[in-house]
């Protein structure tokens, strides 16, 4: 019989001082479904190759384990997730672990995925100018499906995302990361988007009378009300959870519920034109959608960090009868 089953792959290229512990701590977790050593296989850094299979919902702690052992540090450790996989054993280490694998966090990607979208580079803040601009030509042009691509072109929501993660693992240098990368990101992208826009009213393609006019599909962007937060908040949460799980998708349905790239087009047009109300406006808007992704990521975090905690207590307490 053979059954499918959610597992990580670990691959670890350690010296050989570090194989025995490493061996008998896999060795010892009923999570983890094989074990291969290689020995004197690994030239940099020079000791072994181990690969290990590990039940999803029981990869922190097995990771916890291995980070213990400083092989992170002595050597590599590499953890990729098996798209298909058929394996009596695998199945029977996944019903061992308490918990759902589509539920569990792999902190480890989490946090790395959380540095990757906080680093602002070239590639981030070309994205930044590029979704603002097309923001601000959706707001002159009064085009909502122009919106919907800048919200979805914008790269901003990992950012916001990783403040979250920062403050649920106290990692205060990503803290600091992640608001350095929204400030220059958004500062980058309003001042980029506010030139073109000086230069298109220089050659008359926008006039302060095209930004008059009613806008029935964008004048939301300087208009923010109690709703801007609540969706922001509800976004959020949803988009932390399409992160964090192993199946749930719907993060462009969630790019295009949050009013930030276009609010950001409109803080320039404002300041182009010195439409000062606006730019009050969306300012607010800005924030206030920030501030409720923010928190929302935060309070997600949070509460599936105490959940999964309990169930780490739980099948800690299981091995600990199982070796008794």
């Amino acid at each position: 019989m053979r059954d499918t089953a959610e597992v990580l792959h670990l691959r670890l290229v350690i010296p050989a001082s570090l194989t025995d512990d490493v061996e008998r701590l896999l060795l010892a977790d009923d999570a983890v479904s094989s074990v291969v050593v290689l020995r004197g296989v690994a030239l940099k850094p020079t000791g072994d190759l181990v690969h290990a299979d590990v039940a999803r919902e029981a990869a922190n702690g097995v990771v916890d384990g291995l980070l213990a052992l400083d092989v992170h540090r002595l050597g590599t450790l590499h953890i990729d997730p098996v798209q298909t996989w058929l394996s009596q054993a695998a199945f029977d280490a996944e019903r061992k672990s308490p918990g759902s694998s589509a539920d569990s966090i792999v902190w480890a990607g989490v946090a790395q995925q959380a540095y990757e979208d906080t680093e602002p580079n070239w590639t981030f803040m070309s994205f930044m100018v590029l979704a603002t601009v097309l923001a601000a030509i959706a707001i002159t042009t009064d085009s909502l499906v122009l919106v919907i691509g800048a919200m979805i072109l914008g790269p901003e929501f990992g950012a916001v995302i990783a403040l979250g993660v920062a403050l649920v693992r106290k990692r205060y240098h990503l803290l600091r990361r992640a608001i350095r990368a929204l400030a220059l990101g958004f500062g980058v992208a309003i001042a980029a988007t506010t030139a073109l826009a000086l230069v298109a009213r220089a050659l008359g393609w926008i006039t302060p009378a095209m930004l008059s006019a009613p806008r029935p599909y964008t004048g939301f962007v300087s208009s923010p009300d109690q709703w801007s937060f609540i969706v922001a908040v509800i976004a959020a949460a949803a988009g932390v959870l399409s992160v964090t799980s192993s199946r749930l998708g719907g993060l462009s349905g969630v790019f295009i519920s949050v009013t930030t790239i276009p609010a950001a087009g409109d803080i320039a047009l404002g300041l182009a034109f010195g439409r000062w109300h606006d730019v009050g406006g969306s300012t607010l808007q800005l924030l206030a959608n920030i501030t409720g992704m923010a928190l929302a990521g935060w309070l997600t975090l949070t509460l599936q960090q105490t959940l999964w905690g309990r169930l780490s207590r739980q099948r800690a307490r299981l091995l600990d009868r199982r070796a008794g």
